[in-house]
């Protein structure tokens, strides 16, 4: 009777049943009793089973059906100095790992990002997105995160591996170069930079990132206002046409006030003509008229924007730019860029060309 109540005593199955979503690490627990020799492990798909024994990290299991017996238990056989077929029940600590992805995770940059555009200058620039985690090195991740954890979830790491990826990401988007209105069609790339750049301290964790995106690059709220300005600007084109097209599609517009009115505008209208004609106030059809007003500045030439070892200038003129060709400081493989280009560009790939055409070649040796 006795010897059948301690038998009761012994775990003789051991399995986990996940029903989170975010457990990572949950350990098998019962206290008082004693693990049986020869019980039955049930490791699942998606999961790990790690045996931690007096503080030692012992065996790993994948998933499998397994029989706890020293063929079986090869690091707790050595630590319990088991002789072969030893079938007293032991005690150890078992911790079921999840090894599938938690996706959705999140990150951004708390604090603004200092970067030097080639066009606007110093810019603070935000960014945020999403990540999916998973472990690898269940082992690994037990030793170094977990510890005695009775059950880890992922947010007791999330916010660890948010402070990884955020230090990455600012320097990596301090240093790429590229413009910030260019940063938008660059976000793949510029996001698999930083998950190979996350991978090796992230792995010294015993876990990966499998997936790493970048959502959005925002400037700040006055800047992007701006930006608005000078787009609607550009759109908008010229000014006065713009509101003489605004004023004859209202004047247009049947039953509207200034449709009613357009035979009072003619009308003002051709008296306006006619004081034209006159003259100042007063005076008599042909005399000296006001002169005329002068005429527009002419449009500014492009400004241009040099890359050199690794380092932008500019803005220039197309004057500077002549005189840098004449001494040899612009050459046809000088990378350049314009706003409104498509990224960087050799000098002798745009219209820059015809400048360096003009340059005269060395003179002949004597």
């Amino acid at each position: 009777m006795v010897f059948d109540f301690l038998k009761g005593e012994f775990i003789d199955v051991i399995s986990w049943l996940d029903d989170t979503r975010d457990t990572m690490v949950w350990r098998f627990d019962r206290r008082g009793q004693a693990i049986k020799y020869g019980a039955k492990l049930t490791v699942r798909e998606g999961q790990a089973a790690v045996f931690i024994h007096e503080g030692q990290l012992a065996d790993v299991f994948g998933p499998g059906l397994y029989m706890l017996e020293t063929n079986n238990l090869p690091i707790l056989t050595t630590l319990q100095h088991w002789d072969h077929g030893f079938q007293s029940p032991f005690k150890s600590e078992i911790y079921f790992v999840n090894t599938t992805r938690f996706y959705d995770l999140k990150w951004g940059t708390k604090n603004p990002i200092m970067a030097r555009d080639p066009e606007f200058g110093p810019v603070r620039l935000r960014a945020f997105g999403t990540y999916s985690m998973r472990v690898t090195d269940p082992g690994k991740f037990m030793t170094e995160i977990v510890g005695t954890d009775g059950e880890f979830t992922a947010d007791e790491i999330s916010f660890q591996i948010r402070n990884v990826i955020v230090q990455e990401a600012s320097q990596v988007l301090a240093k790429s170069g590229i413009p910030v209105l260019d940063m938008a069609a660059n976000l793949k790339d510029l996001g698999k930079i930083i998950a190979n750049a996350i991978a090796p301290q992230v792995g010294e964790y015993g876990l990966s990132i499998p997936e790493f995106y970048i959502e959005n690059i925002s400037l700040p709220e006055e800047v992007e206002k701006a930006l608005d300005k000078r787009t609607s600007m550009g759109v908008v084109g010229d000014l006065n046409r713009y509101m003489q097209f605004n004023a004859a599609e209202s004047m247009s517009q049947p039953g509207s006030a200034m449709g009613s009115a357009m035979g009072a505008g003619m009308g003002m209208g051709m008296g306006a003509e006619m004081a034209r004609n006159m003259g100042p106030w007063g005076a008599q059809p042909g005399a000296a008229a006001a002169p005329p007003p002068p005429p527009p500045p002419p449009p500014a030439g492009k400004q241009w924007h040099l890359a050199v070892d690794g380092a932008t200038s500019g803005p220039f003129g197309e004057g500077d730019l002549a005189r840098m060709a004449s001494e040899g400081r612009l050459g046809r493989a000088t990378m350049v860029w314009t706003p409104g280009q498509d990224g960087w560009k050799m000098a002798a790939e745009t219209e820059l060309a015809r400048l360096l055409d003009q340059v005269p070649p060395p003179p002949p040796k004597p």
